[in-house]
């Protein structure tokens, strides 16, 4: 009997999360809740979900059999309560979001064993269902967190769901998570921010907008991403990336020590081992 989805916050992500199960062959219907009723409209006509509304109520009419949280990070806590008391028995709730460590247990205390913390490394600055693509996670890492306490059935259940979207699934535990993504995720993004607010503030006179070269248009892409996602993964991933600022402050000192003194054959080292580094990526 095929089994049915919902997906809350029907945006880019958990747009793309339906196109690209229907693409890998998931046969039940999906469904989704969104607090936008333009967005649900948007949704059923793109053909991204079957049907859904702007209220939690409809877990209790269509009884979903997985229920995805793909709204920003700090509105689980507030979703899980609304959602909780229409569940059915063996339902399994998983989630899209880029933070996971003291969140997953939280929602694992609510919802009990059959919540299983994921995470998609795919995206782009673009938000909106209108933009979602099927692709989007074809090869892509997805990292999945389950606890000593999660159901095996469920865990089993939900690499089944992203193996169905094309994505290679890895297992972390939940705290590791935030700290290596406050690190090579939540900080590049904090970096662009600020590199683009840094220029609004020496915007004076000249508006240094207006030059913009190919390396500041790549560097500065995912300044473009959703404020209030990126806003709730900075405030919910607080203390890694208040950590990982603090590192990269170090290493912004360095450099501009480096500069400041002239040391040239230092300065050189420094610039080749960042080279040599992110040449090792490719």
């Amino acid at each position: 009997m095929a089994k049915s989805l919902l997906i809350v916050g029907v945006g880019f992500m958990g747009g793309s999360f339906a196109l690209a199960l229907r693409r890998g062959g998931f046969k039940g219907s999906i469904y989704g809740v969104d607090i936008k009723p333009e967005t649900i409209d948007k949704a059923e006509e793109l053909g991204v979900i079957d049907g859904g509304g702007t209220e939690l109520g409809l877990v209790q009419e269509i009884e979903p059999d997985y229920v995805v949280l793909a709204s920003p990070v700090r509105t689980f806590r507030g979703i899980v309560r609304g959602v909780k008391p229409f569940l059915k028995e063996g339902a399994v709730i998983t989630d899209l979001g880029s933070v996971k460590g003291k969140l997953v247990y939280e929602l694992e205390e609510q919802l009990g064993s059959r919540f299983v913390g994921s995470h998609p490394i795919a995206g782009t600055e673009k938000s909106g269902v209108e933009h979602s693509f099927a692709e989007l996670f074809e090869g892509k890492k997805v990292v999945i967190t389950p606890t000593e306490s999660t159901d095996k059935e469920a865990l089993e259940e939900v690499v089944s769901l992203w193996k169905l979207t094309g994505g290679r699934v890895e297992f972390m535990d939940p705290m590791l998570h935030d700290w290596v993504f406050g690190a090579v995720s939540h900080l590049p993004h904090a970096i662009a921010f600020a590199l683009i607010d840094a220029l609004i503030e020496m915007s004076d006179g000249v508006d240094l907008f207006k030059y913009p070269g190919g390396g500041f248009k790549d560097f500065t892409r995912i300044a473009a991403s959703d404020p209030v996602m990126w806003r709730d993964i900075f405030l919910e991933n607080r203390n890694n990336v208040l950590k990982a600022i603090e590192v990269y402050e170090n290493s912004l000192q360095k450099l501009k020590e480096l500069i400041e003194d002239e040391r040239e054959e230092e300065l050189t080292e420094y610039l080749k081992e960042a080279k040599q580094r992110r040449l090792s990526l490719e």
